[in-house]
């Protein structure tokens, strides 16, 4: 099986949306690390990882997902999971490799946090 990965267009608010779909395995990381490479260079604040249809992660999926969330974190950025299959959440689960707080079961829910966490940030620079 085959890995697709669709990135949709950088909203305003800084948030890139990646939906992978198939696995993410030996076979196929190279190819979303090469993807995420391009997107992570650009203005992206935060990156939700849509994972609805990923079948599949190995150890080498989950080290994407940790790389990802390294370089957008060393600018202030997160790497933010949603709908991740049970399956796929077991493997996260069991390496920690993305904090429960970061992982949603919807891309709603995501962007709902993220206009949360951007409200926030408004609110406490006008209190200051």
């Amino acid at each position: 099986m085959t890995l697709d990965v669709k990135i949709h267009p950088l909203l305003a608010n800084g948030n890139q949306r990646v939906v992978l779909d198939g696995r993410l395995d030996t076979h196929t990381y190279g190819a979303l690390d090469d993807r995420l490479s391009l997107v992570l260079a650009g203005q992206v604040q935060y990156l939700t990882l849509d994972l609805e249809r990923l079948a599949y992660i190995s150890s080498a999926g989950v080290r994407s997902v940790f790389r990802a969330r390294k370089l957008l974190e060393a600018r202030g950025g997160k790497v933010l999971v949603a709908n991740a299959q049970p399956q796929v959440q077991k493997v996260f689960d069991i390496v920690k490799a993305v904090p429960l707080s970061e992982i949603f079961r919807s891309v709603e829910e995501a962007d709902a946090y993220l206009d949360r966490v951007q409200k926030k940030i408004l609110a406490d620079d006008e209190d200051e």
